[in-house]
């Protein structure tokens, strides 16, 4: 291999090992119990860019399959320091959902922390309350690899969103969010609480996230991986004893889809780049757990926020990416529903081989001048 192409397959490696750190980070397991906040944190000191981490815990839960669970916990963090109106309500919290098997531990690695959260960067944590949950099914909240495995609810996107609702306004007492930030699954449910909560968000932003169900391409990959779980003997139900080989085969895949077309073609020159990209995905899905993968695919099953776009009330900018092949751009989705949004813009950035197609996501050196742009265009509400 001459050099150019050494560059090339180490710069896929270096790319495909920094994508599964931000995966199986949601792979956490639980801290012990702690009593969770009853009112927003106490205010931390305005230059530290350090999280408040804590645990909200919901009694009795009923989730949407009928299952009630006994104690429901979500895992959250804070950073920065809440801002009250001369009503004691606070102005400038910012809730920000990650992207499907991550958690909110990802969102405060230091790609985002330098783009988005550092002093004079557009989620200045010294202007702004931000506020990172990990979803029912991720990291450190509940979930199926707690020991329930399939016995744990069928959980959904709407279930994700209601705690996400009940952490915000009764574990943290806030009304109304100023802006919410959602990243892919993360970018659904802030579609769905404009939906759901239309008085309780200003504006959200739903980045590599449409306002339509899951269809085409982004559904055949979630049914292939699905279906190489469930039908693998060595899933065993759920009960298995060693990751199931079904999963270890499908993440290649997985991984592959999330990229995008130019990067692969630009960093994956001949067969032993590509082995070694396969290899290496192989090895690191070891690290993640297969049933809160199957779950975190499957919830998504419930999401269809297009025949209630007109009656959002927020303030929405979307922001895709071209080399996106989940969300291709020659499907035109969002020049087609996006007129249906009141208060409503759009952005689709184009990729290069210096993007990562659906995984641009997690550089958000790339499209930080975009969160700037929404927060202006709420400031203008």
């Amino acid at each position: 291999m001459n050099s150019a192409r050494r560059t090339s397959a180490s710069s896929s490696l270096r790319a495909l090992l920094l994508t599964v750190g931000v995966l199986t980070s949601g792979c956490a397991s639980a801290p012990p119990r702690e009593q969770a906040a009853e009112a927003v944190p106490a205010p931390a000191a305005p230059t530290a860019l350090e999280a408040r981490e804590a645990d909200a815990f919901f009694q009795d839960h009923r989730f949407r399959d009928g299952t009630v669970l006994p104690e429901v916990r979500i895992h959250y963090a804070t950073l920065g320091t809440p801002r009250r109106d001369a009503s004691g309500a606070v102005t400038n919290a910012v809730l920000l959902l990650h992207w499907t098997s991550a958690s909110g531990q990802v969102l405060r690695g230091k790609p985002f922390m330098d783009s988005l959260f550092a002093p004079g960067r557009p989620l200045d944590a010294t202007k702004y309350f931000l506020i990172f949950p990990d979803n029912v099914g991720h990291g450190r909240s509940s979930k199926p690899s707690d020991g329930a495995r399939t016995k744990f609810p069928a959980y959904g996107y709407r279930d994700m969103v209601e705690l996400q609702h009940r952490l915000v306004t009764q574990t943290l007492g806030i009304a109304r969010l100023h802006a919410i930030v959602g990243l892919s699954m993360g970018g659904m449910n802030a579609w769905q609480w404009s939906e759901l909560y239309p008085d309780a968000v200003k504006g959200v932003m739903p980045i590599v996230a449409l306002p339509t169900r899951i269809a085409g391409r982004n559904l055949l990959w979630r049914r292939f991986v699905s279906r190489q779980i469930r039908t693998d003997p060595e899933w065993k139900a759920g009960f298995y004893t060693a990751t199931p080989r079904g999963w270890r085969e499908a993440f290649p895949v997985f991984r592959m889809m999330l990229d995008g077309v130019p990067h692969l073609q630009a960093t994956l020159p001949d067969a032993a780049a590509a082995d070694a990209f396969i290899a290496t995905a192989m090895t690191q899905a070891e690290g993640m757990d297969a049933n809160d993968v199957l779950y975190s695919l499957e919830s998504s099953s419930d999401y269809d926020p297009e025949p209630a776009l007109g009656a959002i009330q927020a303030r929405v900018f979307a922001l895709n990416f071209s080399d996106d092949e989940f969300n291709p751009v020659s499907l035109r989705t969002l020049e087609t529903l996006m007129p249906r949004v009141k208060h409503g813009r759009f952005v689709v950035q184009e990729g290069d081989a210096r993007s990562f197609g659906h995984l641009t996501q997690a550089h958000p050196e790339l499209w930080a001048d975009q969160v700037a742009a929404f927060l202006a265009f709420l400031e203008g509400a």
